[in-house]
């Protein structure tokens, strides 16, 4: 075949988008004397090259020749950088448009073998900074650098508006050995819509939105964005050098979880609106100094990471390095933080690296075949939820997800991530029937390589990001989750509770005159309170399909519920383990959560709606105030039973103390869980003298009765229930009561 004929065969495999070397044929190459440039410029009228140095005002070099259609070329006598000038026909018999641009197949190999090693590696923590699409300036050009992993594609493109979305126009060069295709496209900017358009091993031909995109379309539209840099000029360094002391087991975290679209609606015209919800900026000016006047000490908010699917409130993510475009840009998101930090408020994120969802323009079949997935539907297809498993026995996949969690660490100032599903990666039968499920090579139901994976996180995490946290939601009684990795756990700081929140819920949502039969549902978790360092969660999950909400849980009439909420909250913020309680919560909602809507916040014109969120703000500042509360939350020291066993009255009490962590006083806490008052109950203690009533929950203000003791009880020298002390209390109805000794505070 004669070079004139290859020429044509290349250009026809280019015209049909299954050229799979375009370097090979684009751009300039040394053949006989001098250069010789070819470039794709379907529609052209007429393509030239000029000089690209400035000092020759862009001097005509060369004329090329439309071989075949779109396919340009011609010899470049005088070597040296060059510039397309390309004229386009006029619309309507205007004048020609003439555009100049350097030409993408001149520039050389963008990503070092250091950072394709470590990828393969899968120890790559910074892919975001790296790969995807980088604006940088190369041989000083300013342009966009981008980069996908896609091993097994025939070819991969990267398309947009800058080239009419047409996968032929830029092709990419593949890295062999990595996986890797790589481009460098001249003169585009941040703000440009992109995808890759990738020729799969299967056949097909797909274009698949950036996984390591940093911006994104707002949804429905599925575009990746190319973001600027990182550059947010924070002013956190306080509360970044000391929130290591704020998320310590000893510290006061309570923990209020926002669903970001519905928390509050937007009011009027001209307010900070993206679709129909408050956008980063409006969440700071309102929802910042709402939780901080609640005395909550960190936001959680539910995955905030790009999700195709709303009504996955956000555990359906595809973009895991990328905030919403619902609520605005990646910037607008670190403005919120900052703004969290500078009042005080830590924020942790929801972080999904279970699974994710099939979505075309997704993860699912990236390149053609399973690639972030596995293969065999009975690893990689999760049942419950319609979505598919990362496999992260791939070192690529593992170290994009671990990668993904250091970004929103490091680039954003995330204070802690909360991995949802835990207990779905660490089964491999988790929801499945016999027969459905694959052992491990062991034989085993244990899942190793999401162990690994999550032991390498946490080790990661603490090692790189100073002070922050993370937390599992795990549901089973898997050892060690919250053990440190070195001593053979997973290496979390804390877990959710479920079974605290299951015991306990089960107790209060039955009528109180069937409570003493099930007296040890609400005493039990302390039998297993210490086992891990708990986090204690009243979710979302609590107050959606169907349960209900928190307060229509409640037995009785509006009264009698609502002193039930209120003597559990109590029992919640009293009880050892950090505090979780889902938005919402605060203001005794009489029906379960909607996404679709705000929160009910007219309820607070009621005064016994307002009680109860007054309730939770006392409960906040008492938690955060009384060492003897927190201080010893995940250590057995910290609390003891007074009264543990009076089912007859549904009665319990114990006492909260700092230990050795304080000289603070210790706070007993009295519960009476029947709709009597309880009259001259004696209750031991373990100091005389005056004690004063911190906390009644049947106080006037939060709506109660007002049942009490005046403020405050004398401890007499009677022993009783094993304390030197005592004191005869007045129990209210469906209440609790916090008395800590007069003269002492905190």
């Amino acid at each position: 075949m004669n070079a004139h004929a290859a020429t044509l065969g290349t250009a026809a495999a280019m015209l049909e988008g299954r050229l799979d070397d375009p370097f090979a044929f684009l751009g300039p190459h040394e053949e006989g004397e001098g250069l010789v440039v070819r470039t794709f410029q379907p529609g052209a009228q007429k393509v030239e090259l000029v000089a690209r140095s400035t000092e020759s005002g862009g001097q005509p070099l060369a004329t090329l020749e439309e071989l075949s259609p779109g396919i340009f070329a011609g010899r470049l006598a005088r070597p040296g950088p060059y510039r397309l000038r390309i004229s386009w026909p006029g619309e309507h018999g205007a004048e020609a448009t003439v555009q100049e641009t350097e030409d993408p197949y001149s520039f050389g190999l963008i990503l070092s073998d250091f950072d394709l090693h470590l990828f393969k590696e899968g120890q790559h923590y910074e892919l975001a900074r790296v790969f995807g699409a980088q604006p940088q300036e190369i041989d000083g050009v300013s342009g966009v650098a981008f980069s996908v992993w896609a091993p097994n594609a025939r070819r991969v493109s990267v398309v947009g508006d800058f080239n009419l979305w047409d996968g032929r126009r830029h092709p990419m060069r593949l890295r062999h050995g990595s996986g890797i295709w790589e481009l460098f496209v001249p003169r585009l900017t941040p703000g440009a819509r992109y995808k890759f358009e990738i020729a799969g091993a299967d056949g097909g031909i797909v274009q698949k939105a950036d996984p390591l995109a940093r911006a994104t379309e707002g949804p429905p539209a599925t575009a990746s964005i190319v973001a600027a840099k990182p550059e947010f000029r924070w002013t956190d360094g306080d509360w970044m050098e000391e929130r290591a002391r704020r998320h310590a087991p000893d510290a006061p975290i309570s923990v209020y979880e926002v669903h970001a679209g519905s928390w509050m609606k937007p009011e009027g015209e001209g307010a900070h609106v993206i679709g129909a919800t408050l956008d980063w900026t409006g969440l700071a000016e309102k929802l910042v100094p709402y939780v901080a006047d609640m005395g909550f000490t960190h936001v959680e908010l539910l995955p905030i990471m790009e999700h195709p699917f709303g009504g996955s409130w956000g555990y359906q993510p595809l973009g895991q390095f990328a905030p919403s475009a619902r609520f605005g840009r990646p910037e607008d998101f670190a403005g919120f933080v900052d703004a969290c930090h500078r009042a005080g408020i830590g924020v942790i994120l929801d972080w999904v690296p279970a699974h994710f969802p099939t979505d075309a323009h997704g993860l699912a079949t990236f390149d053609g075949t399973h690639l972030y997935e596995h293969a065999d539907p009975r690893e990689g297809f999760h049942q419950d939820w319609n979505t598919l498993i990362y496999n992260l026995g791939r070192r690529e996949v593992s170290g994009f997800l671990l990668a993904s969690a250091v970004w929103w660490l490091e680039a954003f100032h995330i204070d802690g991530l909360r991995v949802d599903a835990v207990a779905s990666m660490l089964y491999r039968d988790y929801s499945r029937k016999h027969g459905e499920w694959v052992p491990n090579v062991h034989g085993g139901r244990e899942n190793l390589e999401s162990v690994e994976f999550l032991k390498h996180m946490n080790s990661l995490i603490h090692r790189r990001c100073p002070g922050a946290m993370t937390i599992a939601e795990e549901s089973t009684a898997w050892p060690g989750v919250s053990a440190p990795v070195e001593e053979g756990g997973l290496g979390f700081d804390f877990k959710w509770n479920m079974g605290w929140m299951h015991d306990t819920l089960q107790y209060v949502e039955r009528e109180p005159v069937h409570r003493r039969w099930h007296h040890g549902d609400l005493s039990f978790p302390m039998v297993y309170a210490y086992s891990e360092k708990y986090m204690l969660p009243i979710s979302h999950d609590e107050v959606v399909h169907g349960k209900g909400s928190l307060l229509a849980k409640m037995p009785g009439d509006e009264w009698r519920k609502l002193a039930n909420l209120r003597a559990y909250y109590a029992f919640m913020w009293t009880h050892p383990g950090k505090k979780l309680l889902f938005m919402g919560c605060e203001l005794a909602m009489p029906s379960e959560w909607n996404h679709d809507e705000a929160l009910p916040w007219y309820l607070l014109e009621q005064p016994r709606h307002a009680g109860v969120q007054m309730l939770l703000r006392d409960l906040n500042r008492l938690y955060a105030r009384e060492p003897a509360l927190h201080a010893m939350d995940c250590e057995p020291g910290g609390f003891y039973w007074l009264v543990p066993d009076d089912a007859a009255n549904s009665v319990y009490a114990f006492v909260r103390q700092a230990g050795s962590a304080g000289s603070s006083a210790p706070i007993a806490v009295v519960l009476n869980l029947t709709p009597e008052p309880q009259h001259h109950y004696r209750i031991g203690l373990p100091q005389g003298g005056s004690w004063r009533e911190i906390l009644n929950t049947d106080a006037a203000p939060y709506g109660g009765s007002n049942t009490g003791n005046g403020g405050a009880i004398e401890a007499s020298d009677e022993p009783c229930h094993g304390q030197p002390h005592s004191a005869v209390l007045t129990l209210p109805p469906l209440g609790a009561i916090l008395l800590r000794p007069e003269g002492t505070r905190a």
